[in-house]
């Protein structure tokens, strides 16, 4: 039996598999504000597991990890985790190893075993949500990496040394236009969305030459959203120095790509 979690800033999503291959309904409650109440309701759900072996448990968390993926080291999402010894923590509540990654790279392996990627050897996974976050994904197992993936903050040269995050994210959207991107309705603004998403979709394909692209998060997916009939045309007159594109396509696994990437990397780290 496998316990997963998908921690945000402003909700924590976890479910159970019992056969580490589907999830049970996944539970949706706010994330605790401080340290000492996560590891509490950690605790409460802890003493609330039905009857069965616990195996291990994996968690993504929203934020860049250090090198012994013990903690998170920056968050603006959740900052009661920075420098915190979460996994050291979890494991002496659960008394089971613990597994802990970027949530972003936990619904990229998610997509690429069990979603949009699944049958590919090399996926890249981006999601263009609040913020920009991706992974390269090989074999169904996340590359190697010294300091993890952080594609949302490559410089999109806009005059301005522009991170790709601050130009396409939903928080980067309302900041230099003023409004929710689910209020703006000028299609000019979303074509133009749509080629600053190619640019950047061209410097990571260059330096991570994928199968195949898998795009999710409210930008992509939501209404009104980026299209990716019009990313995949600016895409194609910028990046000619490859004979053909690789396939750009939606993310299919939803809210539960986080928690089928957990299971994917607790089943690994058993």
């Amino acid at each position: 039996m496998y316990l997963l979690f998908d921690i945000g800033g402003t909700k924590c999503r976890y479910a159970l598999s019992r056969d580490g291959e589907t999830i049970e309904k996944s539970v949706v409650i706010p994330t605790p504000p401080s340290y000492e109440e996560i590891l509490l309701k950690f605790k409460e759900i802890q003493e609330s597991l039905p009857p069965g072996e616990l195996q291990s448990i994996a968690a993504g968390l929203a934020g860049p990890l250090d090198s012994a993926r013990s903690m998170l080291v920056n968050s603006p999402h959740t900052p009661a985790l920075i420098g915190k010894p979460f996994k050291r923590d979890v494991e002496n509540i659960f008394k089971v190893p613990v597994s802990l990654e970027n949530d972003a790279v936990a619904a990229g392996v998610g997509e690429a075993v069990q979603g949009a990627g699944k049958g590919k050897s090399i996926v890249v996974y981006m999601t263009v949500s609040t913020g920009v976050g991706g992974a390269r994904i090989i074999d169904g197992r996340v590359d190697r990496s010294a300091m993890g993936f952080e594609p949302g903050h490559q410089i999109i040269d806009q005059g301005k040394s522009l991170e790709l995050e601050q130009l396409v994210s939903g928080s980067g959207v309302a900041a230099r236009y003023g409004k929710d991107p689910r209020k703006i309705a000028d299609k000019t603004i979303w074509d133009e969305l749509a080629r600053l998403l190619a640019v950047g979709l061209n410097n990571t394909i260059l330096h991570w030459s994928p199968d195949i692209v898998v795009l999710g998060g409210s930008m992509i997916l939501g209404d009104p959203a980026i299209s990716l009939d019009m990313t995949r045309k600016y895409l194609k007159d910028i990046l000619t120095i490859f004979p053909e594109l690789p396939p750009v396509v939606k993310a299919e696994l939803g809210d539960a790509a986080g928690l089928y990437g957990a299971l994917e990397l607790a089943k690994q780290h058993v």
